[in-house]
C-alpha cells in the first residue's frame, strides 16, 4: 500500500469549520499521513465573529523549515491556502523549493478573492506574490474572481465559454500549469468544475444549491488534494470533491442556527468511499 505524507500550509482558526481544522481531518480521512504548517491562530474565523483573537506565525515559518531539512523530512504533496501576507507566500516559495520529495505535488488554491473582490487587507502587491507562488505548482484551484486578479482580466457576472477559455488561456500564459477553475456556471440553476490539464478542457457540472457556506472553498480543495494524492485522476479528484461539498452543504441545511460553516464531519464517510 502507498502511505503518502503531504504539508499543507495555511491558517487555524480554532472554532468555524474552515482552512487547518477542514484540511487536517479531509486530508486523514483520504487516507494520507498529512503534516501541518499553522500560519496563523486565530480563536474563530473572521466572518460573522467578533473579538477574535489572532497570532502571527509568519516569523516561526523559517525556523520550522530548517528543523525539518536537518530531519530530513521530505512530503509527497505540499497544499497551500490562505496566505496571510506576501511574506508567508515568499516563504511557502521557499518550502516548494526544499522540502519537497522526488516527484512532489505542488497544488495552491490561491485563496484571496471572491464575489469579483479581493479579501480585506490584500493588494496588488499580494497579487502579483500569488501569481508568482501559482507559476511554482503543478496545479492551481481559484474561483473565478481569483482567476481574474491573476490573469488581471475584469470580473464579470454573465459570461460564456469564450470568456472562461480567455482566463484560462491567460493564466496558461503565465505559466500555471494545470488549472481546476470552480463556480463556472453556463445555465441557471447549474454550476460546476473546469479541469484544464495539460492543455485540455474538461467540465464537470452539478445543481447549483440556493444556500451556501462559510468555508465551503476550504473544504473543496482539501476533497480534491486528497482524491488527486490517492491517485485519481484530475477530473474524477474535482468530480470527487464538487460531490462532496455538495453533500457538506445539504447536510448543513438540515440544521438549525449552523451559521459559521459547513457540517463536513457527518458526511465524511461518503468522501472515504469515493475515495476508495
Amino acid at each position: 500500500m502507498t502511505y503518502k505524507k503531504i504539508l499543507t500550509v495555511q491558517d487555524i482558526s480554532c472554532v468555524g469549520q474552515c482552512s487547518l481544522t477542514v484540511a487536517l481531518p479531509i486530508l486523514s480521512a483520504c487516507g494520507i499521513e498529512t503534516c501541518i504548517l499553522p500560519s496563523a491562530v486565530l480563536s474563530t474565523h473572521t466572518a460573522g465573529f467578533t473579538g477574535f483573537t489572532f497570532r502571527d506565525l509568519t516569523d516561526d515559518i523559517p525556523g520550522i523549515k530548517d528543523h525539518w531539512l536537518k530531519e530530513g523530512i521530505r512530503f509527497d504533496a505540499i497544499y497551500t491556502g490562505y496566505l496571510g501576507s506576501t511574506r508567508q507566500i515568499d516563504y511557502v516559495a521557499q518550502l516548494f523549493a526544499e522540502t519537497g520529495a522526488e516527484g512532489c505535488v505542488k497544488v495552491v488554491d490561491p485563496a484571496m478573492a471572491d464575489n469579483g473582490k479581493l479579501y480585506p487587507l490584500f493588494d496588488d502587491a499580494y497579487v502579483a506574490a500569488m501569481r508568482g507562488l501559482c507559476t511554482k505548482a503543478d496545479y492551481i484551484l481559484p474561483n473565478i474572481t481569483e482567476a481574474c486578479f491573476l490573469c488581471d482580466v475584469p470580473y464579470r457576472t454573465e459570461y460564456d465559454r469564450a470568456y472562461i477559455d480567455l482566463l484560462l488561456e491567460k493564466l496558461t500564459a503565465l505559466g500555471c500549469k494545470n488549472i481546476i477553475l470552480t463556480g463556472v456556471s453556463y445555465a441557471a440553476g447549474r454550476t460546476g468544475i473546469v479541469v484544464f490539464e495539460n492543455g485540455q478542457y474538461a467540465y464537470y457540472e452539478h445543481e447549483l444549491l440556493p444556500n451556501s457556506c462559510h468555508g465551503t472553498g476550504d473544504i473543496y480543495a482539501s476533497a480534491f488534494v486528497g482524491a488527486f494524492v490517492r491517485g485519481k485522476s484530475a477530473y474524477d479528484a474535482a468530480a470527487i470533491a464538487g460531490n462532496y461539498t455538495m453533500d457538506c452543504i445539504r447536510c448543513t441545511a438540515q440544521l438549525d442556527n449552523h451559521w459559521y460553516g459547513a457540517a463536513f464531519e457527518p458526511v465524511l464517510g461518503k468522501l472515504i468511499e469515493a475515495v476508495k
